[in-house]
C-alpha cells in the first residue's frame, strides 16, 4: 500500500511509518503503566510527527512514501504499547532548523531523530537517547589538511548543513566569511563545492557520508577526522506541553529498559545491502554503456582514424578504472559493516549476535568432542541507580570499565566476552571445567568490586556484579538450555543478595 500523510493508530492499515520493524524491539524488563495512563494516552489527539532522512535511524523511501529505521522501530513499538495515534507531516523541502522551529512553536508535536543540545532542550523536551553517532571532517583526497579537531578549522573555508547541532559552535569559532551553511535539501551542493575546491573541508554526519560516497560517486572525498570527543546522542524531540511532558515520561520508562540491538543490526545490515545493490546496478550500467560505446565505434572502425581508436581505449580504461574503484570501495564497506554488525559500539566487545553465533558453533563442536562448555551471564547490580543518580554518560563509563575487566580476565583465544544487552554481559568458555569457570567468575566479581566505582543509591554504595554460571559436562542439553540455566543461576544470585556467583553443572 502506498503510504502518505495519513492519520491512524500505530498498528492501523495506512501509515507513513514502516511499523513491521517494531517486532525487532524487546524489553529487558516489563514497564508498568496504570489503567488511567493507558486510557489517557489512547484518548489523545493524533501526534504530528516531522522526520528527516538520516540513516540508519530514519530512512525515507520515495518509492513507497514510507519511513523506516531504528528510530521508527522504537517509536512504533512504544506507540503500540501506549495506544497512541499519530500522523507524518509533509516537509521534504524544509531544513532541519525549520522543522525544529515547527515543534518549538507547537505546529508539530514530535521531531525524529534529533541530537540533544542545551538550546534545543530549553525550547522543547527530549526523551532519553536511543542512538549515538559522530560527525566527521571531510575533505578532498590528497589535500593534506592538518585537522585533528574543531579547533584546527580556523584557517579553512568550511561547509556545514543548516540547523545541525555543530553549526552554533562553528559560527562561534569561525569568521562569517569562512563558514558556508547549506540547506539540508542541498547537501549534495555542499559536497560539489568541496569537489570544486570552493570549500576546504565540510563537517557532516559520518554514517550518512559513507552512504553518499558510494551512491553519489564521491570517491575523491574522504573522512580526515572523526569527532569522537563530541558524540551525538539522538532521541525523540517533543514540543513543550503538559501533555507531551507526560508522554516523554512514559517514553523514558520504555527507553530505560529497551533492547534495540536486533533493530540496530538489521538496519546497519540493510544499509550494507542497499549499497551493494546500488553499486552492482551502477557497475552493470557502466558495463552496458561501455559495451554500447564499443559496439558503435567498432561498426565505424574501418572509417575511423587512429586517433579515434586511442580515444576509445582511453574511455574503456577510464570505465574499467571506475569499476575497480567501486569494487574496492564496496569490499571495504562490506568489511567495515561486517565488523560493526558483530561488535558493540559502546564497549568494543562482541555483541549479542556474535555471542549467539559463537555459542551455536561451540555447542556443535562440543557435541563432537565431548569437551565441557561453560557460559557466564553477568548483570550489573542496581545499575538503574547509576543512571538515575550520576547520569547515562557515567553509566556508559561504568559499562566500558567492566568491559575492560572482561577483556583482561577472559583472555584465551578460544574464549569470548560480549555485551549481551543493556547492563548484562556474557562470556563463552569452551573446554573449561566447572571448577575453573567458577574461579574465573569470582575473579571477575572481585575485579569489578576492585574498581571502587561509586553507586550512591545501592545498599552497598559501590558498583558490584552478580554472575550466573552453567557448565555443560555431559548429556543432550541444547545451547539455549545451557544459556537458560546460566540465566536461572544469575537470578538466583540476585535473589540471594547480589554481588555473588551461583553455578550449576548440566549432566545426563
Amino acid at each position: 500500500m502506498r503510504q502518505s500523510v495519513l492519520l491512524g493508530l500505530c498498528c492501523g492499515a495506512a501509515l507513513a511509518l514502516a511499523c513491521d520493524g517494531a517486532q525487532r524491539i524487546h524489553l529487558r524488563e516489563p514497564v508498568a503503566l496504570s489503567a488511567q495512563e493507558r486510557a489517557e494516552f489512547r484518548a489523545m489527539a493524533p501526534l504530528r510527527i516531522l522526520a528527516i532522512d538520516a540513516p540508519p535511524m530514519v530512512r525515507y523511501d520515495q518509492a513507497s512514501d514510507s519511513h523506516a529505521g531504528i528510530a521508527v522501530d522504537i517509536w512504533c513499538f512504544i506507540a503500540q504499547e501506549l495506544g497512541l495515534s499519530y500522523a507524518i507531516l509533509p516537509g521534504r523541502g524544509q531544513t532541519v532548523a525549520e522543522k525544529i522551529l515547527e515543534v518549538q512553536q507547537g505546529r508539530a508535536d514530535v521531531f525524529m531523530p534529533l541530537s540533544r543540545q542545551p538550546e534545543r532542550a530549553r525550547h522543547g523536551i527530549f526523551t532519553l537517547p536511543y542512538y549515538q553517532s559522530y560527525y566527521a571532517i571531510i575533505a578532498r583526497k590528497g589535500r593534506g589538511l592538518r585537522v585533528r579537531g574543531m579547533n584546527d578549522l580556523a584557517p579553512y573555508r568550511v561547509g556545514v548543513v543548516k540547523g545541525v547541532a555543530l553549526e552554533p559552535r562553528l559560527q562561534a569559532s569561525l569568521p562569517a566569511t569562512q563558514l558556508t551553511s547549506f540547506d539540508q535539501t542541498n547537501s549534495d551542493g555542499m559536497f560539489q563545492a568541496l569537489l570544486d575546491e570552493r570549500l576546504d573541508p565540510v563537517v557532516f554526519s559520518k554514517s550518512i557520508f559513507e552512504e553518499k560516497r558510494l551512491t553519489r560517486d564521491y570517491f575523491d572525498l574522504e573522512v580526515i577526522h572523526t569527532l569522537r570527543d563530541d558524540p551525538r546522542e539522538y532521541g525523540f524531540y517533543f514540543s513543550a506541553t503538559p501533555r507531551n511532558q507526560r508522554l516523554v515520561e512514559a517514553f523514558n520508562r520504555y527507553l530505560a529498559v529497551i533492547d534495540a540491538s536486533e533493530s540496530l543490526a538489521r538496519h546497519e545490515e540493510g544499509e550494507r545491502q542497499l549499497i551493494e545493490r546500488y553499486v552492482e546496478q551502477r557497475r552493470q550500467r557502466t558495463l552496458l554503456q561501455t559495451a554500447s560505446v564499443a559496439a558503435a565505434l567498432l561498426t565505424l572502425g574501418f572509417g575511423l582514424a587512429f586517433v579515434r581508436y586511442r580515444r576509445l581505449a582511453r574511455r574503456l580504461a577510464a570505465s574499467n578504472q571506475q569499476i575497480g574503484r567501486q569494487k574496492q570501495e564496496l569490499q571495504e564497506s562490506n568489511e567495515r559493516l561486517e565488523r560493526l554488525s558483530l561488535s558493540d559500539g559502546l564497549t568494543g566487545l562482541a555483541n549479542r549476535r556474535a555471542f549467539d553465533q559463537a555459542l551455536q558453533r561451540e555447542h556443535a563442536r562440543r557435541q563432537r568432542t565431548g569437551a565441557p562448555l561453560s557460559v557466564l551471564l553477568i548483570d550489573v547490580d542496581h545499575f538503574k541507580g547509576v543512571n538515575d543518580y550520576y547520569g547515562h554518560s557515567t553509566g556508559d563509563d561504568y559499562l566500558r570499565a567492566i568491559a575492560q575487566v572482561l577483556s583482561r580476565t577472559v583472555a584465551r583465544a578460544s574464549d569470548l566476552a560480549a555485551r549481551h544487552g543493556g547492563e548484562e554481559f556474557a562470556c563463552l568458555l569452551p573446554d573449561t571445567a566447572a571448577a575453573d569457570v567458577q574461579r574465573l567468575a569470582e575473579r571477575i566479581r572481585e575485579a569489578t568490586a576492585g574498581l571502587a566505582l561509586p553507586n550512591a543509591l545501592a545498599p552497598t554504595p559501590q558498583l558490584t556484579v552478580s554472575i550466573g554460571v552453567a557448565t555443560l559436562k555431559s548429556g543432550p542439553a541444547t545451547a539455549q538450555e545451557l544459556l537458560a540455566q546460566a540465566d536461572a543461576q544469575l537470578y538466583a544470585a540476585k535473589r540471594a543478595g547480589r554481588d555473588r556467583v551461583h553455578a550449576t553443572v548440566l549432566r545426563a
